[in-house]
C-alpha cells in the first residue's frame, strides 16, 4: 500500500461536524461529483454496494422541505425504518448531552417549546442547505446491508469535508418518505434511510458552534491479548 499521511486523514475526520446552517450559494457540480466519486469507494460486503442516492438541490429542495413541514404539522411521521429505539444508560446521557450542546448554542431554553419546535422543523428543510442527498437501501436488504450503507454515508461526508463543504446526516429527512416519493416521482420499494444536507457552512449561524464530546478510547475498546 502506498504510504499516506495519517495526520491529514485525522484532520479531515476531526474537521467534520454536523452543520446546521448554510450559505445559500450552490456548490459547483464538479465539486459535488468529486466528493461522490470518492464515496463510491466505500467498502461493502461482497462489494454489493447496497445504496442509491437521490440528490435534490435549489428550489426543488425548498419545495420538498415545505411539503415535509406541512406534513409534520398535520400528521404523524411514517418512516420506512421505525425510529423507536429507547436510549438507556450511557447512551441516553450522550443523547441528552448532544441536545444540551445544540439548544444551548442556539439559545433555546429547555422549556421553550415553540423554539424547540421551530428548531426541529428546520431539519425538514435540510437546515436551508442548497443540496441534500437522500440515501436509500434497495429492496430486499436488511440490517447487515444497512451497516454498509452507513459506511458509505460516513465516507461521503468525509469526502465533502475534504472538498471544503459542511454536511449533516439527518434521520429527520427520512421521517416522511411518502412525501419524498410523491415529490420526486419515486416508486415504493427501496427504504429511505437518511438524508444528508450539504453545502458551504455559514460560520455565523449559532447552531454551528455546537460541539459534542466523544467517549475515551478505554471506554470504547476492550483489548484481549
Amino acid at each position: 500500500m502506498t504510504s499516506l499521511d495519517p495526520t491529514a486523514f485525522d484532520a479531515v475526520v476531526r474537521a467534520r461536524h454536523s452543520v446546521r446552517g448554510y450559505r445559500p450559494e450552490p456548490v459547483a457540480d464538479a465539486v459535488i461529483d468529486a466528493a461522490f466519486q470518492t464515496a463510491l469507494w466505500a467498502p461493502s460486503n461482497c462489494n454489493v454496494q447496497p445504496w442509491s442516492v437521490h440528490l435534490v438541490s435549489g428550489t426543488r429542495l425548498r419545495r420538498l422541505g415545505e411539503a415535509m413541514i406541512a406534513q409534520a404539522q398535520s400528521g404523524k411521521p411514517a418512516p420506512d425504518v421505525p425510529m423507536d429505539t429507547a436510549y438507556r444508560d450511557e447512551f441516553r446521557k450522550r443523547q441528552i448531552g448532544s441536545a444540551v450542546a445544540l439548544y444551548g448554542a442556539m439559545g433555546i431554553a429547555r422549556d421553550d417549546h415553540a423554539g424547540r419546535t421551530a428548531a426541529f422543523l428546520r431539519n425538514l428543510d435540510a437546515f436551508g442547505a442548497p443540496h441534500a442527498a437522500f440515501v436509500f437501501l434497495p429492496e430486499g436488504f436488511g440490517t447487515r446491508e444497512a451497516a454498509d450503507l452507513g459506511g458509505f454515508v460516513q465516507t461521503l461526508m468525509l469526502a465533502l469535508t475534504a472538498q471544503g463543504l459542511g454536511s449533516c446526516a439527518q434521520g429527520a429527512l427520512s421521517l416522511y418518505p411518502d412525501v419524498i416519493r410523491a415529490e420526486l416521482g419515486l416508486t415504493p420499494g427501496p427504504q429511505l434511510m437518511c438524508g444528508i444536507a450539504f453545502g458551504y457552512e455559514d460560520p455565523d449561524h449559532p447552531a454551528n458552534t455546537a460541539r459534542t464530546d466523544r467517549v475515551s478510547l478505554a471506554g470504547m475498546v476492550t483489548r484481549h491479548t
